[in-house]
């Protein structure tokens, strides 16, 4: 089988097709011949060693594909079945092995293609809007980065719960995107802040969604109402510097989470609760799952060049 492992942190280049025997599941886990693959932010903060897995490593978190090997124990799957997983590190290959309680059934309405792209970003939306704050009909919320895989969903996924959506995005082709997405007032960044306070009569949004991190965060304070809700779920722009928790307190005594899929998905239950929430909405038509570019699994390097230089417009795959 063809694979991409990394050597040696560093550039995009440093990721290698090699060619080796598929492996074979163990008790508890499933052989999965992929089809699609997911690249996410943080296969690019794996390999460049700003996250440091162990070397040598595949990266990838998520990916879809058919069952065709299962190991001893595994009694809620088959060979044949369409599945799709996140959270379990190697996905870029043509087969992987991953435990059975990471993996989620996917319907047959929903290509193998989405189901792969929504394995991370899908189910971060969920547990953004469901969770760790939940949006009523009627709040006003701001996500930045509306264009991009995540946040094309979480557009949506807000307007499905009632809300009124401001959005930022880099370009005035992006902003296009992000209102078809639902987005109902869509700025550049440069103004940001001063457009949310005209736009809400100098009140300020109930919740933040920032996945931008460094460029943004100080900023994103600005825009909160009294008691809102800042919910920093990414750094794209890189990390956000220490500061003085009485900052919090100095604007309205706001609310600051830095959350992670990893502790909204923690038992193999809630892991399907999401997901089949997610694959339930792109069945019924509700959500729309906009693929930017699918490339083929030599060219991931390509893949991350394009993530990182933020040239694209929703998901990015590799597919075998």
């Amino acid at each position: 089988m063809r694979i991409v492992r990394v050597h040696a942190y560093g550039e995009p280049e440093v990721m290698q097709i090699e060619n080796m025997g598929p492996p074979e599941p163990i008790a508890g886990m499933v052989r999965i011949k992929v089809e699609a693959i997911g690249i996410n932010f943080i296969d690019i903060y794996q390999r460049s060693g700003q996250y440091r897995p162990a070397l040598p490593f595949t990266p990838g978190q998520e990916a879809a594909g058919v069952i065709d090997m299962v190991g001893e124990g595994v009694f809620d799957f088959k060979v044949g079945d369409r599945v799709a997983y996140g959270f379990t590190i190697g996905a870029y290959s043509e087969y992987t092995i991953v435990p059975a309680d990471k993996v989620v059934p996917v319907p047959d309405k929903v290509d193998l293609r989405t189901a792969a792209a929504l394995m991370l970003q899908g189910m971060t939306a969920h547990y953004l809007v469901t969770d760790t704050y939940q949006i009523h009909s009627g709040q006003t919320v701001l996500i930045h980065a509306a264009a991009g895989g995540t946040g094309l969903l979480l557009v949506q996924m807000a307007k499905l719960r009632g809300a009124r959506v401001l959005a930022t995005v880099s370009t005035e082709a992006k902003a296009e995107l992000a209102r078809e997405a639902g987005a109902d007032k869509v700025f550049l960044y440069a103004d940001f802040d001063t457009e949310v306070k005209r736009l809400t009569n100098g009140y300020g949004v109930d919740v933040v969604y920032d996945s931008v991190g460094k460029d943004t965060f100080e900023r994103s304070l600005n825009c909160l109402r009294p008691r809102g809700y800042m919910v920093l779920f990414g750094q794209s722009s890189g990390a956000v510097p220490p500061f003085d928790p009485q900052l919090l307190n100095s604007k309205g005594s706001l609310f600051l989470t830095r959350p992670s899929l990893g502790s909204y998905t923690a038992t193999a239950d809630e892991t399907r609760y999401r997901a089949t929430a997610m694959f339930a909405l792109v069945e019924s038509g509700k959500l729309n799952v906009r693929i930017d570019r699918a490339l083929p699994l030599e060219q991931a390097a390509d893949a991350h060049r394009a993530l990182e230089s933020r040239a694209t417009s929703g998901k990015v795959i590799l597919v075998t």
